[in-house]
């Protein structure tokens, strides 16, 4: 029975580190997010040094793969992978899975180390819902390129841009109603998330994550004074798009720790729906980007962007653009949106 034990260490340790491979290699290639690579490596790293608490010449020696009968057994239900997704999910339910007969294996040679185990599972179910709440949010955003934010407290207005941006191509709008009550509020948005999910649009609330949830949008909104990146998630029902304004490097990389699902950058120039902001230019744009490559959090630069200007903010390094005015000012709201998209997509071009 002994041999049999250290038989089964050694397929659920090898299994266990195959499967925190798989979830590494997701959040490296697909997400392109270093933390969240970084707390899969560490997990992989602590798995094997459990190795140098057991006697690993017995557990090579107990190994038996050519006459091991569950080699080649399969079942109906097993899950099918079509999509890299499903390779992740896999490789968390394997991990978690594996840690847990280590766990129960080596409490029989070991406490201690099977103690290690039981803890290392544990972590395994926080990075998989980790990963899995930035992940999905951040896969919905990616295709943004024309993000429109709607500032007014007039519902029939506020309802009207809505079609009409989504006419014009826009693929995210921002509602920022601040001073209606909370009843109007809820009521205006909830309109205004079935007009977006109509158009298969995103809908972000400003500020209020609690109006966000209850009226099911896509993601909300936060400024810096507002409640921070944790707390929101806590908050949250299903997986939300987060985002973050951002006027420094300071509080870019701030943010940056709070795993945002995108940062906005700005205001890069004057702009009349927040005239007491001081511009903090294009080299903002230039360091944002820089800075936020290997993070896996989008952008979207921000303030007094115009059909004028937006070229420079694109050489600047902006792979998305955000504007107001821009286009809820304009006489034909769809067409501003029509010719800004058209720039977005042209420079993403070359």
């Amino acid at each position: 029975m002994a041999k049999s034990v250290y038989r089964i260490i050694d397929a659920n340790f090898n299994r266990a580190r195959e499967a925190i491979r798989v979830i590494e290699e997701f959040c490296r290639f697909a997400l392109n997010s270093a933390p969240l690579t970084q707390r899969a490596k560490q997990l992989r790293h602590e798995l094997s040094a459990c190795l140098q608490n057991l006697d690993a010449d017995r557990l090579i020696a107990s190994r038996d793969s050519v006459g091991d009968v569950g080699i080649g057994q399969t079942v109906d239900s097993q899950l099918t992978r079509t999509e890299l997704k499903d390779c992740f999910t896999a490789g968390c339910k394997r991990l978690t899975e594996a840690l847990r007969v280590l766990s129960e294996m080596t409490q029989t040679i070991n406490p201690s180390v099977a103690e290690t185990f039981e803890k290392l599972r544990f972590s395994a179910y926080t990075l998989e819902k980790d990963i899995v709440i930035f992940s999905e949010p951040a896969e919905k955003f990616k295709p943004v390129k024309l993000y429109v934010i709607i500032s007014s407290n007039l519902p029939a207005d506020v309802l009207s841009l809505t079609h009409r941006c989504i006419a014009g191509g826009a693929d995210c709008i921002q509602l920022r109603s601040k001073s209606i009550d909370d009843a109007q509020l809820f009521a205006l948005a909830a309109e205004f998330v079935k007009i977006c999910n109509d158009a298969d649009v995103l809908s972000i609330i400003n500020d209020r994550v609690d109006i966000a949830v209850a009226a099911d949008a896509d993601g909300v909104h936060l400024g810096q004074n507002d409640l921070p990146v944790e707390y929101t998630r806590k908050l949250q029902l299903t997986p939300l798009i987060l985002g973050k304004s951002t006027h420094s490097v300071e509080q870019l990389r701030a943010a940056c720790d709070e795993l945002p699902t995108y940062v906005s950058l700005g205001p890069v120039f004057s702009t009349p729906t927040k005239p007491q902001a001081k511009p903090v230019g294009l080299d903002y744009v230039t360091q944002a980007v820089a800075i936020l490559k290997d993070t896996g959090i989008a952008h979207v630069a921000i303030g007094g962007i115009t059909l004028d200007n937006i070229n420079k903010v694109l050489s600047a390094g902006a792979k998305a653009i955000a504007v107001c005015s821009a286009v809820t000012e304009s006489a034909d709201p769809t067409a501003a949106c029509q010719a800004l998209k058209q720039k977005v997509l042209a420079a993403s071009e070359d």
